[in-house]
Formats: C-alpha cells, structure tokens, sequence
C-alpha cells in the first residue's frame, strides 16, 4: 500500500511539473514490476555490479519496483541488450553512449560527477613508476593496451592523441597493441609488468587505488587529457516519460547518500540529455578524419 501512495504522489507530482501530454505518459501503476540496469564491465562483471549495489537500492526504494543490475563481458554487449530490448536503462562511457545512441535508441538522463564535482574525468596513460618510461616518446616500441574498441578514456581520446599530436598509428608507435577489455584489467596489467603503457582515466585509477588494489606511488602518469564529459545513465527513449523522470531524479538525489557516494566512488549525478554528448561525436569524426590523412 505505502509503495503504491509513492507511486502514485510521484507521477500526480511530475504531471504537474512537466506537464507531459497524456498521449505519452503512462502512470506508475503502468511501469513493469521490474526495470534491468546494464553496467559496462569498468573494472569486471561483479565488481562493477558491487559497486552499484547502494544505487541499485537507491533506485528501488525511490521507485517501488524491482532493480536489477546487470553487466557484460565487454562493451559492446550492454549495447546490444539494450537494443534488443533487454535492458531499460544503463550505464554507459560517452563513447558507448553515443553508440548506443544510434543502435539502441538510447537516451541520456543524467552524467557522472567526478568527487572534485566536475561534470566529467580525464583520460591518462600511465606506466608502471619503475618501468623507465619518463615520457611519450620513451614509450615508443613497447607494449600498449587500450581497454575496449567502445571505450571513451580507453579507446577514442587516446587514439586523437597519437593521430593528432604524435602523427602516428599506435601499431606504428608500439611494439605490440593489445585490449584488456575493461580499466581495472590496464591498471593491474601495468602493475604485474604484463604490459608497459596503458590508456585508462583518473576515475577508474582512483577507484583501484581506493580498494587498495593499486598504490597511487605504482604508477605514473605520461599524458592527461582534456576534461571528458562524465558517463550517462541513459534509458530507452521508448519508455514511460513518467518513468524515465523519476528515475532521473532517483539518481540526481542519490547525491545526498554520503556512504552510498563512497561505495560507488563518485560525486554524484546531475542532469545530462544527449546534446552533452556532441564532443564525442565531434572526436569520433575527427579521429576518422585524421586516419584519412596517414
């Protein structure tokens, strides 16, 4: 009974407030009994879901209904589920996002803070403290890995990089270029001396640190890029309008859950739609463009 009244005061609220035409908004009593949220693998399948938990509570306690987290062995597989329907909201990269975007009718909601409160993080590659590796240039003929083929931080910003500044390919800049498939899998690989040069961000490295995983004192960092807008929560642009808005602002109040912040190891969220996204587009044209050219 109470979870109904919740309902019900959420959506008599929001018709108000945004006075979305009847025609497309569909009341709580509508909604499924359970919603399932696709995690990109940033530091592994159950990791990353673990690390989601207080949120995934969040969202349930906020909604009423049932919230299943769910995650991916790459990528590129949260895409496809949420393009065949199997997922309603998820977490993406920016880069991730504006594919799933065009292939999975993707909407974004709200974007990741950072814990200084900027709206995004930075990419970084790094190399291991003891590697001898000072700069870009004494990475050359080592081993490399980006994290995934979809990944922002990982893949897409590092790639601008060498075409744009280094003015090279990375298969022509390294003795070997492999893919980890997630973050925490580049920052353990630079650490254990698997691989000498990683692409991550300061997020994901802050988080290894965090857990105690990886020493800040490991590692240093070679290159930093320019602010990236923070990863999106995106719903399907087909679900309820009702829906899609109380879980925007499930999430944006999530910013007042101190300990949950902790677990998830980030600063929040706030207000996002896809406009945000228009500078990963731009680079993805530009990092084509640039290929053109070599």
């Amino acid at each position: 009974m109470k979870k109904t009244m919740v309902k019900m005061a959420v959506a008599v609220l929001l018709t108000a407030v945004l006075a979305i035409p009847s025609s497309v908004w569909a009341g709580p009593e509508q909604w499924p009994a359970k919603i399932r949220l696709g995690l990109i693998p940033t530091e592994g399948g159950s990791e990353t879901k673990e690390r989601f938990e207080p949120l995934v509570k969040h969202l349930e306690k906020c909604l009423g209904i049932e919230v299943e987290a769910v995650s991916a062995s790459d990528y590129a597989g949260i895409i496809t589920a949420m393009s065949h329907n199997h997922l309603d909201f998820a977490y993406y990269g920016p880069k991730s996002y504006t594919e799933a975007a065009e292939k999975a009718n993707a909407e974004a909601l709200v974007m990741e803070r950072n814990k200084k409160g900027e709206p995004g993080y930075y990419g970084i590659i790094i190399t291991r403290q003891d590697s001898g590796i000072k700069t870009m240039e004494d990475a050359r003929g080592r081993v490399f890995t980006f994290t995934d083929p979809n990944s922002t931080s990982g893949f897409l910003v590092p790639n601008i990089l060498f075409a744009r500044e280094l003015k090279t390919a990375p298969e022509d800049y390294f003795k070997q270029v492999k893919f980890s498939g997630s973050h925490g899998a580049s920052i353990l690989a630079v650490k254990n001396m698997s691989i000498d040069v990683a692409a991550t961000n300061n997020l994901d490295l802050d988080r290894m640190i965090e857990k105690g995983q990886v020493s800040a004192e490991d590692f240093r960092i070679l290159w930093k890029s320019d602010l990236i807008p923070g990863s999106p929560i995106a719903a399907r642009k087909d679900l309820p309008a009702s829906l899609k808005t109380a879980v925007t602002g499930a999430l944006v109040s999530f910013s007042g859950d101190k300990a949950g912040l902790e677990k998830l190891q980030n600063g929040g969220f706030i207000y996002a739609n896809d406009t945000n996204y228009d500078v990963i587009r731009y680079l993805k044209r530009l990092k084509k463009e640039l290929a053109k050219k070599d």
